[in-house]
């Protein structure tokens, strides 16, 4: 999962650097170094050297490539025929064996006092779409996300000399910020390299979960290169989102909570996406304790990467998603075989949904549980939303809220354009008098239809009418799609010549 760098001095022998640079991640795997080239030159470590010891910042670095291959383990349930591999792809989780149930139920003992068992409650929205809707609200957890889980896995599973050393990741989503607090309390160097177009709010949250975040590059692969490069320089081990056996046995375990705390499921529904290890996780836990639970995935229509890579039989990677601060990780490109291995066996369904029933999924859970979450944790809901899911009428359903990191700008945005979406907030323009008898008439009229006025101006200027006439442009609020007609209705009674702004 990155580089580890070790002293060249003549106290440590070539020969034995395998064993000075143990990587046994855990028992569940083995794992690959990342590729191994010439050694860039040197950098100026000076940001970092409280964090780790001087003798490795001022001699020279030597690298290898380990490959350790651990005994062979029985599958979850049936064998899984393989997925074949793209070749243009090298990933560490390639050479990773597929999650047991075992290996979720020893993840959830391990990470069971250092995350929160969030609860997985009935919705008022149950009565809104005809199913008994459970929500598993894992934006509770203290980076607000559900990564957490599968990062407190991964963290604990380090060796001591790793541990020591520290971890370095570059992102700027919930992955970060998971690495970033838990490898803080588990007093763990940690350092999170971003862009210099990230989110001045995720850089200070980032900061005041205990990491050191240094801004690099213009783009996301800048940032990676740049902490693939300390971490060779430094002996840090470089962590990127993959789907190692660790990894997906600590997402696994919200699937284990889901199956106690609601009883009689029919099905459960996740985000998918490109990043879907925590829909293959939940998925291998759910399955092992009842096949009959039907569970379903949910992603995106504009980048159906999940759904493409399961029709091609391996990870898809031409697509480009230009949404990316919108969507967040259910954007990403397929990050690995063994996550489509397990989702392909043990997934139902995978469905599509579009960006405005993501944007009224958030509204909804705004107004009916007071919960404000981002795409990736409304996206579960915008499957019943947009009722792509019918067979599930009357049934008993857990749906994963997994995210609420939302920047406050883009909330805001996000709410307006579903207020839009419903016609709760329209807009309208007409000519009148130049005179406050008239614009008082017009906010009678508006006042005795229960209209909530948002916005008014008048333009006098730029119009084509009388020299004496006003345009007035108003934005107003509505109950719902009824009572938006009745407005309309009535002001053209008044107006005819009442000009309405469509979506």
């Amino acid at each position: 999962m990155g580089y580890v760098a070790c002293r060249d001095d003549s106290k440590v022998k070539k020969q034995d650097a395998p064993a000075l640079c143990d990587l046994r991640l855990c028992k569940d795997g083995p794992i690959r170094n990342g590729h191994i080239g010439q050694r860039p030159p040197p950098i100026n470590p000076e940001r970092l050297k409280d964090f780790v010891e001087e003798d490795y910042l001022n001699g020279d670095v030597k690298t290898w490539e380990m490959k350790i291959v651990s005994r062979n383990e029985e599958l979850l349930g049936d064998a899984l025929s393989l997925v074949p591999q793209s070749s243009s792809r090298i990933s560490l989780s390639s050479h990773n064996k597929l999650i047991r149930f075992e290996d979720i139920s020893a993840a959830a003992f391990k990470i069971q006092s250092g995350v929160q068992k969030t609860p997985c409650m009935y919705s008022r929205l149950s009565k809104l779409y005809g199913v008994d809707i459970y929500l598993k609200k894992e934006f509770l957890q203290y980076t607000g996300s559900v990564k957490e889980r599968g990062v407190l896995y991964l963290l604990t599973s380090l060796p001591q000399d790793q541990q020591r050393k520290g971890v370095i990741v570059a992102s700027d989503g919930n992955f970060s910020m998971a690495v970033a607090y838990h490898a803080s309390e588990l007093r763990i160097p940690v350092f999170v390299i971003m862009s210099t177009s990230t989110s001045p709010a995720r850089v200070k949250t980032c900061r005041e979960y205990g990491a050191m975040v240094i801004s690099y590059g213009t783009t996301a692969k800048d940032s990676q290169m740049h902490a693939r490069r300390l971490a060779q320089e430094n002996g840090y081990l470089y962590l990127e989102e993959e789907d190692s056996a660790v990894y997906l046995s600590g997402l696994g375990t919200m699937g284990l909570e889901m199956y106690e705390q609601v009883p009689k499921l029919d099905a459960v529904i996740f985000p998918a996406g490109g990043h879907c290890g925590l829909l293959a996780g939940s998925a291998a836990a759910l399955k092992h304790l009842n096949p009959r639970i039907s569970v379903i995935g949910v992603e995106s229509e504009s980048f159906p990467v999940l759904q493409q890579s399961l029709k091609a039989g391996h990870p898809a990677e031409d697509q480009a998603c230009n949404n990316h601060h919108f969507y967040g990780d259910v954007s990403g490109l397929c990050f690995g075989s063994n996550s489509l291995q397990l989702t392909g066996k043990l997934v139902d369904k995978v469905v599509a949904v579009s960006e405005e029933d993501v944007l009224i999924s958030m509204l909804r859970l705004l107004e009916y549980e007071r919960a404000t979450v981002d795409a990736e944790g409304a996206i579960g809901l915008a499957a019943l939303v947009a009722g792509k899911l019918p067979e599930l009428k009357g049934k008993r359903v857990a749906i994963a809220i997994c995210s609420g990191n939302v920047d406050l700008h883009l909330l805001q945005r996000c709410i307006a354009r579903a207020l839009t979406l419903e016609s709760r907030v329209c807009r309208f323009s007409l000519v009148i008098s130049d005179s406050p008898a008239d614009v008082s008439k017009l906010l009678e009229v508006l006042a005795r239809e229960e209209a909530r006025v948002l916005d008014i101006r008048q333009e006098r200027t730029f119009v084509t009418s009388e020299l004496f006439t006003v345009e007035v442009t108003c934005t107003v609020e509505t109950r719902d799609k009824i009572h938006t007609a009745q407005l309309r209705n009535a002001l053209l009674e008044r107006y005819p010549t009442a000009a309405w702004t469509e979506r």
